[in-house]
C-alpha cells in the first residue's frame, strides 16, 4: 500500500520482544483465555478444523482488559487518576483496572454505548461522563477533561502500551494453537489487530473484519493512511471509531493478509449461530469475525486451519427467565 504524505512510520516498540515483557507484567492480572476446537461443519460449513479463541472470557468481558493493565502497569498515573474515551469495552477495562490498582478513573463515552458496558462502568467505581452520539465526540471531551486536570490519558488503541497489552492474544495464540494458518480479527480502532499482527509478522495470515458501515482499516489502507471513515452499524459501539490508530497503521498494512467487509445482517446472524449451536454469547463486535466466515465473506482454502478470535461479550442481548 502507499504511504500517505508525510506519514509517520515509526514503529515504536511494539515488538514480539515488546509484547513479550508485557505480557509478564499483566499476566498476574489477566486471563488466559481457553481456546476450543471444533469442525466448521458444526456449523454448515465446508468441513475443516476451525478453533475459537474465547476472549470475551476475559477481565471486563473482552480483549481489553490486556491493554488496560499494560497501560496502569508500565507507565506511572498520577494522583488524579487515569482518564479513557470508550465505545464501551474500554471504559470497562480501564474502570477494572484502576479498581484493582487502585487508581481513580473517569471514562467518557458516547450515548450509543450499550447500557450493558454504562453500567459495567459505574459498578466498578470510575466516574462515567456520557458525551456525544460517536466516539470521536466522547474522545475530545476526554482530552478536554485532561488538559484541565492533568490526568493520564489511556487512549483505546492509539497507545504503544495497549498494542503491546492486546498482542499478548497472539502470544497465546500461537503457544495454544501453533498449527493455525489463518487467524479473523475484527477491527474496530485496530488496537487489538495491530498488537497481534506485530506478534505473529506474517508467521499465519491475519483477516481483518470490519462492518460495512465503519470501514475504518479499509479506507486507511485504500487512502494509504488513517483518514475518516463512516461510523454507524450495528456494532458502532466497540468497531466505530472515526479512523484507525496512526500506530497500528504501519503494522497492518504490512502484517495483514486483507480485510473483510461484513454487513449488519451477517453479525446478527453469527451472533444467533453463536447462541444456537455453542450457547455462546457475543455483542456485534465480538461476533463479527465470526460473521465473515459464516456468510462466506471469507472462503478458507481445501483443509486451511483457521481461528477466529471471539473477543468481547458486554451485551444484555440475551435475557434469561427467572
Amino acid at each position: 500500500m502507499p504511504r500517505g504524505k508525510g506519514f509517520d512510520d515509526r514503529r515504536y516498540t511494539i515488538t514480539r520482544e515488546a509484547i513479550t515483557a508485557a505480557e509478564t507484567v499483566i499476566r498476574p492480572y489477566i486471563r488466559r483465555t481457553p481456546l476450543l476446537r471444533l469442525d466448521a461443519a458444526d456449523f454448515g460449513l465446508a468441513s475443516a478444523p476451525l478453533a475459537f479463541k474465547l476472549e470475551f472470557l476475559q477481565h471486563s468481558g473482552s480483549f481489553k482488559a490486556r491493554g488496560a493493565f499494560a497501560n496502569l502497569l508500565l507507565r506511572k498515573p498520577p494522583a488524579v487518576g487515569v482518564v479513557a474515551a470508550s465505545g464501551g469495552n474500554h471504559g470497562v477495562a480501564v474502570a477494572y483496572a484502576a479498581q484493582r490498582l487502585g487508581v481513580p478513573a473517569t471514562i467518557f463515552v458516547p450515548d450509543v454505548a450499550s447500557p450493558a458496558k454504562q453500567a459495567a462502568i459505574r459498578g466498578l467505581g470510575a466516574k462515567l461522563v456520557i458525551s456525544g452520539s460517536l466516539y470521536a465526540d466522547a474522545l475530545a471531551a476526554s482530552e478536554a477533561h485532561i488538559a484541565a486536570t492533568c490526568a493520564m490519558p489511556v487512549h483505546a488503541y492509539d497507545q504503544a502500551e495497549t498494542l503491546m497489552g492486546q498482542g499478548s492474544v497472539g502470544l497465546e495464540l500461537e503457544q495454544d494453537a501453533p498449527d493455525i494458518d489463518t487467524l479473523l480479527v475484527a477491527v474496530g480502532g485496530g488496537g487489538l489487530i495491530g498488537g497481534i499482527a506485530a506478534w505473529f509478522e506474517r508467521r499465519v495470515n491475519i483477516v481483518a473484519v470490519e462492518p460495512e458501515l465503519a470501514p475504518t482499516l479499509h479506507a486507511a489502507l485504500a487512502a494509504g493512511e488513517p483518514v475518516d471513515a463512516p461510523a454507524g452499524g450495528l456494532a458502532a459501539d466497540s468497531l466505530a471509531p472515526r479512523r484507525v490508530g496512526q500506530l497500528m497503521f504501519p503494522i497492518a498494512r504490512d502484517n495483514i493478509d486483507r480485510v473483510v467487509l461484513v454487513t449488519d445482517d451477517a453479525i446478527r446472524q453469527a451472533q444467533e449461530t453463536l447462541w444456537s449451536r455453542l450457547r455462546v454469547v457475543t455483542e456485534p463486535g465480538g461476533a463479527a469475525a465470526f460473521a465473515a466466515l459464516l456468510s462466506g465473506r471469507y472462503e478458507p482454502a481445501p483443509g486451511e486451519r483457521v481461528a477466529v478470535l471471539l473477543c468481547g461479550a458486554n451485551t444484555t442481548a440475551v435475557k434469561f427467565d427467572a
